[in-house]
Order: C-alpha cells, then structure tokens, then sequence
C-alpha cells in the first residue's frame, strides 16, 4: 500500500506544479500563442508529469478557481447584450440545431471512430464552454485530461486558424483594439465576489453539477446583465486562475504512456474537424436563408473564443453585438440545459468511492 505523502512534500509538489506552469504560460504568451495562460500551464505541466515529475493540486484551489471562472464568464453578459437577444430569433434557432448537431457528431466520432469511453466522449464532444464542461467532468470523476485535451484543441484551432481564414492578409498594425471593462469600485467588487460566492456555495449545497463555477455564473450573470453591479475580473486574478487551471488539468496526465497521448492528440483533432465541418454548414445554410453576411455567422457560431470573435467582427464591420449575442446565449444555454441532458445521456454521477477513468493516481 502506497503512503501518502506529508503535508511539506504535498506543498513542495503544489509549488512545483504552479511554478512550471506559470512558466509554460509565459512561454506560450511570448510566442504569442493562443490561450497561452491556460494551455501552456496546462502543456507544461503535462509534459512535467510525463517525464515524472511529482505534482499536486488541493480540491479547495481548484473550487476556488472555479468560483473566480464563473464570476468571469457571468460578467460578459452586459446589459446591451440582454437587450439584442431577441432580435434574432431564427438565427438563435440556427444556433441551436447546430450547437446540437456539433455535440452529436463530435460524441459519434469519439465514441465509434477513436473508440473513447461513452462519458468522456460526451465531454469531450460539448462545443465550448471550456470552464464549465471541466467543472462538471470533475464532478462526476470523468477522464478529465481526455477532456480537456479535446476541448484545448478545440479552442486552439479556433483562435489560430478561424480569424486568418475570415480576416485573410490584414496588417497587425490595422487590427482594432477593444477597450477591455470598466473595473467596479473595490468595494463594490468585493460584494459582487461575496455574493457570487454564496451562489457557489448554494448550488454546491443542491448538488447542482459543477456548481462551484455555476452558481457564480448565474449570480454574476444576473449582477452584470441587470446593471446592478460590475462583476468584471481584473487581470491580475484572472491571469493566475487561468495558469492554476491549466496546471490543474495538466496534473491529470500522469501515467499517461506516449502512445496513449499521440491517440488522444489524434483524436481530438478529428472531433475538431467534425466539428467545425458541422458548424460551417450551419452558418452557410443560415447565412442563405436569412440573408444575413456568412463571416458573421460563422463567427457567431464558433463554439468559444467571444473576445477574438468580437474582435474579427468589429475589423469586418459584421456587428459585433450579433456574435457576442450568439456566443452568450450558446453558453447560458449549455450551462442551464446540460446539468438535465447530462442525468438524461449518462445518469447519476459515480460515488466518491469510484475512481475516475484514466485518474490512476490522486492528485488532489
């Protein structure tokens, strides 16, 4: 029986899974890569554990991360969002049928084509809402590095590769710059957080799914949306919420051989293929019916990545309201349809006594 170690070596693995995270995003960031903070800490710290490197990561940081991550993504729902909504219901339709068929082909794929178990195969296949979809694999003890490789992937080709084929040759120096949130008083702030952070506890409370980032979610959603408070996260505690996340993800590879790791890759980057084909075919067929441009839909049905969306939007004049409308409303959806559809597809989540797939070791 293998003896756990002692509170000082769990902390001396706990700073060398931060450090070589917060390395790997630095890297990333320099190289200017996409989703640098996450994805590099995330790599590094893969990469680190692969070649043995010890590692560990409390379950009351990574809940704490979670609840930051919900009070982020609750704060880009804006009041002028809200407001727009409803001014595209046929395309919401689109988005919805699409969003649907993105999530059935991709699980299809990874469940008959790369041969995935049936729970992370549905994870895996969730078109975006990255945060949340860790969350709720977390939960219910699912192979998250499996996971959260799909759905990095995903991303990654989503910022790189989606703006150079819309945007084509445009000079850096002509790329418009948004200008990021105002910041809410301190005070103000630290109620918002206080009250994002009872929704935390409560839906955890309910045993609502992922509930450390979804309670934030809705409570923020609600501050932000109606005007009533400011919930927007400063960088300076987003940056390393965004590295300790990936350094979290990055611990799950552990035991992983090389083999098994080229046929995730590969996998992952056939359910992105599936994806966007999917995703591409929708927009066309919206873009026609409703006469509305196809770089927009696209943009607009993108599963992640609503910042760099906006961005290509605002340079092409597509309506940037429009995208961040869709992507808004694909993500509040995901997270208050799934929690149902997940009982629904999977049933109830394993008991703590089960071990998770692929989580051989506890790092946490």
């Amino acid at each position: 029986m293998t003896s756990q170690p002692s509170p000082a070596a769990r902390l001396r693995h706990l700073f060398y899974t931060l450090g070589v995270g917060t390395l790997g995003s630095f890297g990333f960031a320099a190289l200017g890569l996409p989703a640098a903070w996450l994805s590099g800490a995330m790599i590094a710290v893969a990469a680190g554990v692969l070649l043995g490197m010890p590692s560990h990561f409390p379950l009351r940081l990574r809940d704490g991360i979670f609840v930051l991550m919900g009070v982020t993504m609750g704060s880009g729902v804006t009041p002028e969002v809200v407001e727009r909504v409803a001014d595209w219901p046929l395309s919401m339709l689109g988005l919805a049928i699409v969003v649907v068929a993105v999530m059935a082909g991709t699980f299809l794929f990874l469940q008959r084509v790369a041969g995935w178990e049936r729970e992370t195969a549905y994870f895996a296949a969730i078109p975006g809402a990255l945060s949340f979809v860790i969350a709720m694999a977390t939960d219910r003890k699912t192979d998250v590095a499996r996971v959260a490789a799909s759905q990095t992937i995903r991303l990654f080709f989503l910022v790189a590769v989606l703006p150079g084929i819309i945007v084509g040759a445009t000079p850096q120096d002509q790329m418009p710059v948004l200008v990021p949130p105002a910041m809410a008083p301190w005070p103000q702030f630290a109620l918002a957080m206080a009250l994002c952070l009872a929704g935390s506890l409560l839906a955890q409370r309910v045993g609502f799914p992922g509930g450390w980032l979804t309670g934030a979610f809705f409570v923020s959603a609600g501050l932000n949306g109606s005007g009533l408070l400011n919930t927007h996260v400063p960088d300076p505690l987003m940056i390393p919420c965004f590295i300790a996340l990936g350094a979290m993800i990055g611990t799950r590879f552990a035991d992983t051989r090389p083999r098994e790791l080229l046929r995730l890759l590969a996998a992952s980057v056939g359910a992105f293929a599936v994806g966007f084909v999917l995703s591409a075919l929708g927009a066309v067929l919206v873009s026609q019916l409703l006469g509305l441009p196809l770089g927009q839909v696209l943009l607009a049905y993108a599963p992640g990545g609503l910042e760099v969306m906006m961005l290509i939007a605002f340079l092409l004049d597509m309506d940037p309201a429009y995208v961040a409308a869709h992507q808004l409303a694909r993500y509040i959806a995901l997270v208050l349809i799934l929690p149902l559809v997940t009982l629904l597809v999977l049933g109830r989540a394993r008991s703590d006594a089960d071990p998770a797939p692929g989580d051989r070791n506890a790092q946490s």
